[in-house]
């Protein structure tokens, strides 16, 4: 019987239980800047001995020290430093090309969209787009299709989009993704509107490429003080949204998690061999996430949504995916 876990497992011990299918693989993480998840994450996997770690992020220094620290702490681990905009489409599309030209990487087995942001003010991103939603859902769309014949080399080739319970906050504004131009902007409801097409997106890769081995689920960290939050300077908006919305997180205290508590589930969604039956499926605590316990909005759940953004997206990023 499979072991099983709850909000106090940690990605090192994760990755000390799951080894055996960490070693000898490539795995591919974005937003892996010191002391948030995507490092804490990498840098617990690397204990595992992967066979290359590719870490990408958009500020080349950041990248740098999280490599150094990966060699400090687990000496003999190969990395390679990835420069990745996700908020600009022409990043992206150089971001790809580089690992398209890596002759010594034929095949990733692990991508994990691990980037993002969080309810920052109101601007659109270089390509026209609310900067949440490019950021946190366009460009690892983009990234994720380009990349796609690396991954599907793999002979287990999974993707992990890291969402969160966040995605509670808003569905998909189908005509009105941009908030009419910043007027009706709320913060916290675009960041709910990027974390449902998170889970949205892992379920259409699911449906599209399951046929072709290929595994992909989203997943909520828990809520960690990372840097991804610095710029919150108190969380009143958002208890104000959850409790417009008649969410319990409107009236409850914060969950607090170590950054190793909050990678736990990064380690589990890209590696536990269990999960075949549930592809496309949502996690939470190092597990698939009861509806009936956990916050788990149907709108993000939903096939037809699914299908929808991913044409939407499409359509936004000037480039159509067919599988």
């Amino acid at each position: 019987m499979s072991k099983t876990y709850d909000a106090t497992a940690t990605a090192s011990g994760l990755t000390s239980d799951l080894a055996e299918h960490i070693k000898g693989k490539v795995v591919l993480t974005t937003g892996v800047s010191p002391k948030g998840l995507g490092a804490t994450f990498v840098q617990a996997i690397a204990q595992g001995q992967p066979a290359l770690l590719i870490l990408a992020a958009r500020n080349p220094a950041k990248l740098e020290q999280t490599a150094k620290d990966i060699e400090a702490a687990s000496p003999g681990v190969k990395t390679k430093s990835l420069e990745l905009a996700l908020d600009r489409s022409d990043s992206v599309k150089k971001a790809a090309k580089t690992i398209l030209s890596w002759d010594d990487v034929p095949a990733i087995d692990v991508l994990v969209n691990n980037a993002g942001i969080m309810a920052v003010e109101y601007q659109l991103s270089p390509d026209g787009v609310e900067s949440q939603f490019a950021t946190n859902h366009l460009g690892p769309f983009l990234f994720t299709n380009l990349i796609m014949d690396k991954i599907l080399a793999s002979r287990l080739p999974r993707i992990v989009n890291v969402s969160s319970d966040g995605h509670r906050l808003s569905h998909i504004r189908w005509d009105d993704y941009n908030f009419d131009n910043g007027k009706t902007y709320n913060k916290w409801v675009a960041y709910g509107q990027s974390k449902t097409a998170n889970m949205l997106f892992s379920i259409a890769l699911a449906s599209k490429l399951g046929s072709r081995g290929l595994q992909s689920y989203s997943l909520h960290p828990g809520v960690i003080n990372t840097n991804l939050g610095n710029h919150v300077e108190e969380f009143d908006s958002l208890r104000d949204a959850d409790r417009a919305l008649g969410n319990k997180e409107g009236w409850a205290d914060f969950k607090w998690k170590t950054a190793d508590q909050g990678a736990a589930t990064h380690v589990y969604a890209a590696f536990a061999p269990n999960l075949n039956d549930h592809n496309g499926g949502y996690l939470e605590n190092s597990r698939i996430a009861d509806p009936c316990v956990e916050t788990v909005k149907p709108w993000a759940t939903s096939s037809i949504e699914a299908e929808r953004l991913w044409k939407l997206t499409e359509k936004l990023v000037g480039q159509e995916f067919q599988y």
